[in-house]
């Protein structure tokens, strides 16, 4: 049973830094519920406002709908409450509500509804699977706007109005004219979220539009880097935040898009680099190189002597 209301939860998500952990797998490329305990553990050490439990980052889309499950109740058993526990659903409108119900029996706080499988569909369509999901579930709901799932401020409105229990809207597009009429739209009705790959180059502008939190992939394996970054954004620090992202994170993008579906490979490979190896990604993603985990291996390194280390 969830331990906050939609509305607590929305509220705790917005006041602080998310992250989605990776799903460790072992050498039979079965689900490694030791190695993700400790990663869990490790990680609530740290200020977190919320973990997002077989996410885009621990690789939902490669996970058994069964297997999600088991994430999500190892990681609300692992927690113990310290942190709200969040957790993917996504697919066709069935199986998605299958998956809510599953993440609420679990025990999670919330629910991060990922794109429908496959097909493109109109307003009309997205809102009745939107809907359908909300009302298999108390759990707060957030929808995750990206790829398929494109979802107006007009269809929103709607939403919320016939939905009390979808509290949050994640953008995943950087489609700023749609994100200010979203959120001059609905106001305070919603949370939201920026969920665009490598949160952390667009949370700066973001914040500006009310957007207060992000999902940070590299919180995972850089953990100090990735809240002594947040407070940055939040204190509107400038200096330290172009610090951060000329030292860090732009060349570690520039590692991530040599190759298709090295968003998640290389949180993978942090892990692997800081000594907590959770295995490699599953088909139909690829790991990195052996010469590419060195240069992020160096770049981890190099962050005690970067300028963000002495700005911040």
């Amino acid at each position: 049973m969830a331990r906050m209301t939609p509305n607590e939860m929305a509220q705790r998500l917005g006041s602080g830094l998310l992250s989605f952990p990776v799903t460790p797998f072992d050498r039979d490329n079965a689900f490694d519920a030791e190695r993700y305990r400790s990663n869990l553990d490790w990680l609530c050490g740290y200020d977190v406002a919320g973990l997002f439990a077989a996410g885009g980052t621990g690789e939902f889309f490669s996970l058994a709908p069964s297997e999600v499950e088991t994430v999500v109740r190892t990681a609300v058993e692992e927690t113990r409450g310290r942190v709200p526990v969040l957790a993917g659903a996504g697919y066709g409108t069935e199986i998605a509500k299958q998956m809510a119900a599953a993440a609420e029996r679990a025990g999670a706080d919330g629910i991060l509804l990922l794109p429908p499988y496959l097909v493109h569909s109109e307003q009309d369509g997205l809102a009745a699977h939107v809907e359908a999901v909300c009302a298999a579930t108390k759990l707060g709901v957030i929808v995750y706007n990206r790829d398929n799932a494109i979802i107006t401020e007009d269809t929103l409105a709607g939403l919320c109005e016939r939905c009390p229990n979808l509290v949050g809207y994640k953008d995943g597009i950087g489609d700023i004219e749609l994100m200010t009429r979203v959120h001059l739209r609905m106001g305070d009705r919603l949370t939201y979220i920026g969920g665009l790959p490598t949160a952390e180059t667009y949370a700066l502008p973001y914040l500006e539009m009310g957007v207060t939190t992000y999902s940070s992939a590299v919180f995972n394996f850089v953990p100090e880097f990735a809240t002594r970054f947040y407070a940055a954004v939040r204190r509107r620090d400038r200096e330290t935040v172009q610090a951060g992202l000329r030292d860090f994170i732009l060349p570690l993008l520039a590692i991530r898009n040599r190759r298709k579906g090295y968003a998640v490979s290389i949180i993978k490979a942090g892990m692997k680099v800081i000594g907590r190896d959770s295995g490699p990604v599953r088909a139909p993603l690829h790991d990195l190189t052996e010469a590419e985990t060195e240069q992020l291996a160096a770049l981890v390194q190099g962050l005690a002597r970067s300028s963000f280390a002495a700005a911040a």
